[in-house]
């Protein structure tokens, strides 16, 4: 008989289904109730604990054995899966269960994307499955055949040679003949796999001393070869020339992986239709611009309204008191307006840490969560970086992040979701993080949280941000704009410092982020938005009691939240139907801030 897990037992399926008919009051358990619980909890957590030590285990890049134990292991919790009677459960268990179903699918989805991907990058790593081999029979805990090691290494720089002459005669062809993306993958690859090759030689050199008298030569040879490999792919076929800043390249994931990546996020709207909706919000945006910019006495020139808004920044070393001031401002503003319930003890632990040059070449704005990171100038800098850091961190756009990385943004997400349903942090996703941070400065702009035009001149300005986050990574993501052109968009249509535009690409497209990142804070953000309409704007819920139903529920794409708290379960076969941002022109709201 088929047993499942739950709760802590192994139930029979019978079982299972009478003991969640006999209990209606939790079936029944409203979603903003904190004791809404879900059947399949321990069902979640035990896939998640599995998953991580999997991934503990097979954790070299491109095997193609990992992809085979990984594809076994999602199908294996898929049948697991189809054996829990759907209907027996409760509210909070059907959103588990479809959104398992989801987790599985998207993963099997990029396993397929990652073999795509290992194929292309063949003919610059032809030799690569010695090294992934190596480690391979070392974590199946088999013992190591000296000599043939050391011969397999030997073998290395040839092969290495061989490869890279084949790419010299395809160049010969023509440039177009080499791609310049999958060299960039393929370099970041072999480092991985250089790493877990030193790795490889370091459990067994000195330990064994057979091992070292065969394989010393070798290695210190091999790993030479590959090393200048790797330079000449990124110096020779990327453009990273030594010294210089590393060219930002990215790696497009297509139409199809649009679709794929659209889908597990529960989004119905095709990227061109998302592109739309982000050129609206900017629309509305630039108007309420302009409005701040005449205030100023700038007129219509709203980018020189913005210009002198970011002369308004603190003095050196006073930064981290400015981010307390206006932590402590947003903490009294949620909590006089009754919007969230905020503990104590989240307010008393979050810290502040300074963020070094070096990171802020890729992060240079702030990093939040239960530790802000900021971004500002130090005397290391050079005089250009330094203006440049302190006109992008000044005090008005700086009023518009710290409640977006701390309370009632990153932070306070983060101490909930450590308390409440926390097995649903295996389904996060952006469009719930991110979205939830940048819902918060689109209703706080509705309360009139900005003081003064020059607040509000901050605050449109993220907006504005994220609304072209949606543009160029879409666009590049289907090979409609490069890296340069993304950089010239922000800089043009935004107002970024050039160099902050640079690094916000960099960070975009670097691989840090999965593909739609950049997207899910405004599109998150607006399906918040239109929820709040229809619970909030109806009646229905308090603004206290709906956002602290979102924290308690978990982390989810937004419209399984939104089934949450509609209280109306998804069914079995469940398809993502969800138009969340209307077309204005039928007289619908668009979730705007309009």
């Amino acid at each position: 008989m088929a047993r499942i897990r739950i709760a802590g037992r192994f139930l029979s399926i019978g079982l299972l289904t009478a003991l969640v008919a006999a209990s209606p009051i939790r079936a029944q358990e409203s979603a903003t109730s904190p004791a809404a619980t879900s059947e399949l909890r321990d069902f979640v957590e035990r896939y998640a604990s599995d998953r991580a030590a999997l991934l503990r285990r097979w954790d070299v890049p491109y095997s193609a054995e990992r992809r085979d134990r990984f594809r076994a292991f999602y199908r294996d919790w898929g049948e697991r899966l189809d054996r829990i009677e759907f209907a027996g459960l409760g509210a909070e268990g059907r959103i588990d269960h479809v959104l398992m179903r989801n987790e599985l699918r998207y993963r099997i989805e990029l396993l397929d994307r990652e073999e795509r991907l290992a194929i292309e990058m063949d003919a610059f790593l032809p030799f690569v499955k010695t090294i992934i081999d190596f480690e391979g029979r070392r974590r199946d805990r088999e013992p190591v055949e000296a000599a043939e090691a050391a011969a397999s290494l030997a073998e290395l720089p040839e092969r290495i040679e061989r490869a890279k002459d084949e790419i010299e005669r395809r160049r010969a062809d023509g440039p177009e003949e080499v791609s310049r993306i999958v060299a960039l993958r393929a370099a970041n690859a072999l480092s991985e796999l250089e790493t877990r090759l030193e790795r490889w030689y370091e459990h067994y050199a000195g330990y064994d001393p057979t091992f070292t008298w065969w394989n010393e030569e070798p290695y210190a040879t091999a790993t030479s070869a590959l090393e200048a490999y790797r330079g000449y792919l990124r110096e020779e076929l990327v453009g990273a020339k030594e010294g210089e800043e590393e060219p930002i390249v990215g790696d497009p994931i297509g139409a199809d992986g649009m679709r794929a990546d659209l889908a597990h996020e529960m989004i119905v709207y095709t990227p061109e239709e998302l592109i739309e909706i982000a050129e609206r919000e900017y629309a509305w945006c630039e108007a309420r611009m302009i409005e701040a910019s005449r205030e100023l006495g700038y007129g219509d020139d709203w980018l020189a309204a913005l210009e002198h808004v970011k002369t308004l920044h603190r003095d050196p070393g006073e930064q981290p008191q400015m981010i307390r001031e206006l932590a402590d401002e947003a903490v009294r503003f949620v909590t006089e307006h009754d919007l969230v319930t905020v503990p104590a003890l989240a307010d008393e632990i979050w810290r502040i840490e300074m963020m070094s040059p070096e990171r802020q070449k890729v992060a240079p704005f702030f990093l939040g969560g239960e530790v802000i990171q900021v971004s500002f100038p130090t005397d290391a800098m050079e005089h250009a970086d330094k203006l440049m850091s302190m006109r992008g961190n000044n005090e008005h756009f700086s009023r518009a992040v710290v409640h977006h990385e701390l309370i009632p943004g990153h932070h306070l997400q983060g101490f909930m979701t450590e308390r409440y349903n926390a097995h649903r942090r295996v389904f996060s996703t952006p469009f719930w993080g991110e979205g939830w941070a940048l819902y918060w400065e689109m209703l706080l702009w509705d309360l009139d949280f900005p003081r003064s035009p020059e607040d509000r001149v901050g605050m449109l300005f993220w907006r504005m941000h994220r609304t072209a986050r949606i543009i160029f990574s879409l666009s590049f993501h289907l090979g409609r704009m490069t890296p340069d052109e993304a950089i010239d968009f922000l800089v043009e249509r935004v107002g970024h410092e050039r160099a902050n535009a640079e690094a916000e690409v960099r960070r975009s497209f670097n691989g840090t982020y999965s593909p739609l990142y950049q997207v899910a804070y405004m599109i998150g953000g607006l399906q918040i938005r239109r929820l709040h309409e229809e619970l909030v704007g109806s009646g229905q819920m308090t603004n206290r009691a709906f956002h602290d139903a979102i924290l308690r529920g978990g982390r989810m794409p937004i419209e399984m939240v939104r089934a949450r708290l509609l209280e109306e379960p998804p069914s079995e076969d469940f398809r993502p139907a969800w138009r969340f941002y209307e077309d204005p022109a039928r007289g619908s709201t668009s979730g705007g801030g309009r």
